[in-house]
């Protein structure tokens, strides 16, 4: 694995500081039953990291403390970590949204039967991995028979009531390109996903997600080793768009590592840069949320950050341009 942090450090992007927290956006771990060429917490079934259950209660705190209205669970595969459907549960009494970053194909793994009736009971929100609608680009990307599983992963969200219209039941989908390229036009391509998937397995969906790979951990030590790293930074800087700035994730997310520290986003906290306390130079924990928030603190910034403001823009929630 290539490090990527030593060619992303010496950056030009700007400045820019946090405004009031919307979402908390918690990694429960980096285990995952998947190990995906464009992830960019290089997850996978291997991986051992997980959060323990100290710093996950904290969670519905600092939820409760701070006034945030969404959880945003994410990992590896959150659903991997055996407190997980605990906290939904907690979460959702405090009447807090819940957002479950799925890959579709925990859903048939031993252990984890009824989960997708478990997410609908709890009004969970789905946002769902599909890199593409047809199935040679998936499984070139993340294995053999993963789009198989997909396809029937979404269908039975589809018979909850995932993704159709006045169910209360939100289905998103999240596309990332295949290699060194930024994404297309999200409504164009959520055009084409809604008429390839409804034509050939029947699925509706509620949005797709059309995110930029971000040129960290597997994805860009992928890129250092094919010699396309310095072009794919370029590509990002050329197609930068200040007016993507107001709107970048970092400004009203915090991301929770599985030790519980600060992070502005999901890429600087695989990157290692987590947000620091100026008065203790050190890290700042989950456990500080209790007591006092991070509004207006600055945000870490590097070259790797281009590839949320690029073209059309790229967060956790898509397109910023769109």
């Amino acid at each position: 694995m290539h490090a990527t942090l030593p060619l992303l450090q010496s950056s030009d992007f700007p400045a820019i500081r946090r405004q009031a927290t919307a979402t908390l956006q918690v990694n429960l771990g980096y285990r995952c039953n998947q190990s995906c060429v464009h992830c960019h917490v290089n997850a996978g079934p291997h991986r051992s990291e997980m959060m323990d259950a100290e710093t996950m209660a904290l969670i519905p705190r600092v939820l409760a403390a701070r006034g945030i209205g969404m959880l945003d669970l994410t990992g590896g595969a959150p659903e991997l970590h055996p407190g997980f459907r605990d906290l939904v549960q907690v979460v959702r009494a405090l009447g807090v949204k819940v957002i479950d970053r799925c890959n579709l194909t925990i859903l048939f793994e031993p252990g984890h039967e009824g989960l997708a009736e478990f997410l609908a009971d709890n009004e969970v929100e789905v946002v769902a991995s599909l890199p593409c609608y047809s199935v040679d680009n998936v499984d070139r990307q993340r294995g053999k028979g993963v789009f198989d599983k997909s396809i029937a992963g979404l269908q039975r969200l589809n018979a909850l009531g995932y993704g159709r219209e006045g169910s209360g039941r939100v289905l998103n989908l999240v596309y990332n390109p295949q290699g060194a390229v930024l994404p297309p036009p999200q409504p164009a391509l959520e055009a084409d996903y809604r008429r390839e998937l409804g034509r050939h397995f029947g699925i509706v969906f509620n949005s797709l997600y059309a995110l930029a790979n971000m040129p960290i951990q597997r994805f860009g030590s992928m890129l250092i080793s094919k010699g396309q790293f310095n072009g794919y930074i370029r590509l990002l800087k050329d197609a930068h768009r200040d007016a993507n700035l107001a709107q970048v994730m970092c400004r009203s997310l915090i991301s929770v590592d599985w030790q519980g520290r600060l992070h502005d986003c999901d890429f600087n906290q695989q990157l290692d840069l987590p947000l620091i306390d100026p008065a203790r130079g050190e890290a700042r924990h989950l456990r500080d949320l209790l007591h006092a928030d991070v509004d207006g603190a600055p945000i870490r910034v590097g070259e790797h950050c281009y590839g949320c403001t690029a073209g059309h823009g790229s967060s956790c929630g898509g397109a910023l341009g769109a």
